[in-house]
């Protein structure tokens, strides 16, 4: 029995370290932040613009811009609400939409710092509210409306000037809902996400995709030159060059991934990063494709983690009833 004691006492503080000791590490270490379930309706980010708020009267600085910011966010949340329950015309959105293809197709350039994404899947990838959001004001959508005086200083501001009808936002975003549908390929979802500024080394992806296969190295350090230009401008647009994701699925916890792709804001205030607007289908792609290219053991893994401990269960019984017939005489 004794060596049973043993056994039970080094299983009970294995399963400690593992449920409770990492997890509230984890949890010291990044703030606890709720999710949303991927729904965008504005009340994080009005109740982070309450908060800025509060914090503004208290030091007193820049009180009467913190109390405008609330306002402007409320308005603004309370128009993507109504504007959600319009029924949508697809047929006359996909006019519309033919404004927004100009930019967003594929052999897009830079524009005011990022490659335009493409949009051929965008009604599976994104939210229907962030769609409409994004459409009346980028920079609101996005949540980095603090980065600008001037919210129409976005890349992508001058869609408020062209879509500027609450029917006409509904028609495109229904048209999108409607066509711009399909299977999101994982890959696919993460470069359209998050690859236009974070490169992924370990896929050999950079910020203009997959990387080339060159027979002349001379061709190869022209590419490469093209990548640093575009990393300059990624770079000038968020203020720093944003981090290789290689391995973030392990370096981080899958709830700070979650709420972090969902409101950038609640885990790094005052980051540059945008939100996203991914729906629940399209983060479970791009957290797909992480766990591929970051932790592709883990299916296998996975797979052999409970036999592995069947057979350590199997052996220990095997060893306690051979250590009993072995000492039998001796006890």
């Amino acid at each position: 029995m004794k060596e049973l004691k043993i056994l039970a006492v080094v299983v009970f503080f294995s399963l400690l370290t593992y449920w409770l000791v990492e997890p509230y590490a984890h949890s010291q270490m990044h703030k606890h932040v709720e999710g949303h379930g991927f729904v965008y309706d504005g009340k994080a980010d009005i109740e982070e613009a309450v908060a800025a708020a509060e914090n503004a009267k208290k030091s007193g600085i820049k009180v009467k811009e913190a109390e405008a910011r609330v306002e402007a966010k409320k308005a603004f949340w309370a128009d993507v609400a109504k504007i959600s329950k319009l029924k949508g015309d697809p047929a006359a959105g996909e006019g519309v939409y033919a404004m927004c293809a100009g930019c967003h197709m594929d052999g897009a350039v830079n524009m005011g710092g990022v490659i335009p994404p493409s949009l051929e899947k965008a009604g599976s990838l994104y939210d229907k509210n962030y769609l409409i959001a994004l459409i009346k004001d980028p920079a609101m959508a996005s949540n980095v409306d603090h980065k600008y005086a001037d919210t129409m200083t976005h890349p992508m501001g001058s869609i408020k000037t062209m879509v500027t009808e609450p029917q006409q936002i509904a028609d495109v975003v229904a048209y999108l809902k409607a066509k711009k549908v399909g299977k999101l390929e994982t890959k696919e979802a993460f470069y359209d996400a998050c690859g236009r500024c974070h490169a992924m080394r370990y896929a050999k992806m950079t910020q203009l995709g997959d990387t080339p296969k060159f027979k002349h190295e001379k061709d190869a350090l022209a590419y490469q030159v093209k990548v640093l230009d575009e990393q300059d401008l990624v770079k000038a647009y968020m203020g720093k060059l944003p981090p290789d994701l290689s391995i973030i699925i392990r370096a981080r916890s899958e709830h700070f991934l979650k709420t972090f792709v969902e409101n950038p804001q609640s885990q790094l205030p005052g980051t540059s990063m945008p939100r996203t607007g991914l729906s629940k289908e399209g983060y479970a792609a791009v957290e797909e494709y992480l766990t591929e290219v970051g932790d592709p053991s883990k299916p296998k893994r996975e797979a052999i983690g409970p036999w592995v401990i069947l057979f350590f269960v199997g052996f220990t019984v095997l060893a306690y009833l051979w250590k009993k017939q072995e000492w039998r005489d001796l006890h």
